[in-house]
Parts: C-alpha cells; sequence; structure tokens
C-alpha cells in the first residue's frame, strides 16, 4: 500500500495544468471541475478492481468492469506536457466504468462495501476495524464521484508511489 490515488473529472488539458502547477486544492473547484476524489495513500491500486468485483458479485450484473481494464493512457502530447514536471502518472478511465459504477443502486451500497472489504482480507491483507468504516465510506464516494462525473469531458487517474 502507500500509493496516492486522485480521480478528477473534467477537462483533461485544465486537469492537467492543475497537476502540472502542483494545483491539488484547484481540483476541488466545483467550478472547473465536475468531480474529484482522493483516494489517499492508503489504497492499493488492485482494491478498486476488488470494489468493482463485489459490486458484480452484489448486483449479479457483469458490469462494471475491473478499474485496471478501464484505463488508458494519455495521447502523447497531453502526457508529454507532464514528463519531469510532476511525479504522478496521470491515465485515462474510460467513461463506461464511470457510467457503471453510477448506475449502482443506493440500496446495494453498503452489500458491496461489505462484500468489497471480505474480497480484500481474503486476497489482499487483513483490514482493521478502524479501517472498515474508511472503506464503506470510499465506497459511497466513490459511486457519489462517478454520478457527479458521469456528463464529464474526461476523467482521469493521477498516481503514484
Amino acid at each position: 500500500m502507500g500509493m496516492l490515488m486522485d480521480l478528477v473529472a473534467g477537462d483533461a488539458r485544465e486537469i492537467l495544468l492543475a497537476i502540472g502547477i502542483d494545483d491539488w486544492a484547484g481540483l476541488h473547484d466545483a467550478g472547473r471541475f465536475s468531480a474529484y476524489l482522493s483516494l489517499g495513500g492508503r489504497m492499493d491500486p488492485g482494491w478498486l478492481d476488488l470494489f468493482a468485483r463485489a459490486a458484480r458479485d452484489v448486483t449479479a450484473s457483469p458490469t462494471p468492469a475491473d478499474f485496471s481494464d478501464s484505463l488508458s493512457q494519455l495521447e502523447s502530447r497531453q502526457q508529454s506536457r507532464l514528463v519531469g514536471i510532476v511525479d504522478r502518472n496521470v491515465e485515462r478511465v474510460d467513461p463506461h466504468w464511470v457510467d457503471d459504477v453510477a448506475a449502482l443502486p443506493p440500496s446495494q451500497i453498503d452489500r458491496i462495501a461489505a462484500r468489497w472489504i471480505d474480497l480484500i482480507e481474503l486476497e489482499e491483507c487483513a483490514v482493521d476495524a478502524d479501517d472498515k468504516p474508511i472503506l464503506r465510506e470510499a465506497a459511497g464516494d466513490l459511486v457519489e464521484f462517478c454520478r457527479r462525473a458521469r456528463d464529464a469531458e474526461d476523467v482521469l487517474l493521477a498516481w503514484s508511489i
């Protein structure tokens, strides 16, 4: 664990500019960006795949796909602007993944969060009792982020180890 991850929805050029000038506080500006979610430094990126799997298990649906399968590199011009400027990698999130997570039924979020925690414990590591409420909240935050990001031009993941 220990990977910093942030999801940002809006215009990719504006997101890259904010990241490039280290304006992390500006990413919270709802007037500039549709949605922002910091996943902090305590979450392993594979846990987002487990979140998607938990959603599929609970809803008996083939979606959302694994998060890692939804990521793609930015076009070279956009990515090249970041080289040497920031210590974050930036990838585009497939809009279908965002739509699928946004469509998760609100009545199922608690069950999805519980299944997510079970999967993390089964496949990754033990989850401290103190961290379980944080993960339950993160599940709801992730769904809410996707709902706000649904109509955004782009959704980007900025991450670093």
